[in-house]
């Protein structure tokens, strides 16, 4: 096993570091598919064959031919009529209400919810475990990246320590713990490399690998 603690692109010189040398690892991967530069470089270093290429095709016959005949874009907004599903996916439970009368709860996360709770509606996609009694009761989040939303404290660590971004702040106003969670929009990008679930101060995050 790798025992370095920290690593450097020699394309952006974007520095990462951790404490977890696997972790360091998969987040070393992940940043060289994607580095900005490093895909520049690919892209630069195809570009004239591709040009080439592309003006091979348009001088065909064929080529030629189509495009004598345009086909009419369709406005991605309507399919068969219908509005396109807003962006983010189903919502069906709201972040506010009544429920007021909730104090602090310590961590761990029960890695056993899944078999204790039941699914009560989603966020934007994502599931929710109950109970939820808005806005001081917010129960368990996410299916394969799952953050106890009552125990979080939003320090940051998980969202810092994340090399795919699969999460971004979101609002929650009201409740005892604190005013803003780590959501998951993104979490069928994960790449099951436990970094934000091993360096969650609360212990609040439990990732179920597929």
């Amino acid at each position: 096993m790798s025992t370095i603690s920290e690593f450097v692109c020699e394309d952006c010189g974007t520095l990462l570091v951790h404490s977890n040398p696997t972790t360091l690892e998969s987040m070393r991967d992940v940043h060289n598919q994607l580095c900005p530069v490093k895909r520049q470089k690919l892209i630069s270093a195809g570009l004239a064959s591709t040009v080439k290429e592309t003006k091979q095709i348009l001088a065909s016959p064929q080529s030629q031919a189509a495009n004598t005949a345009p086909t009419p874009v369709q406005s991605p907004e309507l399919v068969a009529g219908q509005p396109a599903t807003p962006a983010g996916g189903v919502t069906t439970i709201s972040l506010t209400g009544t429920g007021t009368s909730y104090s602090k709860i310590e961590g761990p996360i029960d890695q056993s919810f899944k078999s204790k709770r039941q699914i009560v509606g989603q966020f934007q996609g994502i599931n929710l475990w109950g109970p939820i009694d808005p806005p001081g009761q917010l129960g368990i989040w996410g299916t394969e990246v799952c953050v106890d939303f009552d125990i979080c404290v939003a320090d940051g660590a998980c969202i810092e320590a994340c090399p795919v971004n699969v999460y971004e702040w979101l609002d929650t106003p009201g409740h005892p713990t604190s005013d803003k969670k780590p959501f998951m929009i993104r979490e069928k990008d994960c790449i099951f490399c436990m970094a934000c679930e091993n360096v969650c101060p609360p212990l609040c995050v439990k990732i179920f690998t597929k």
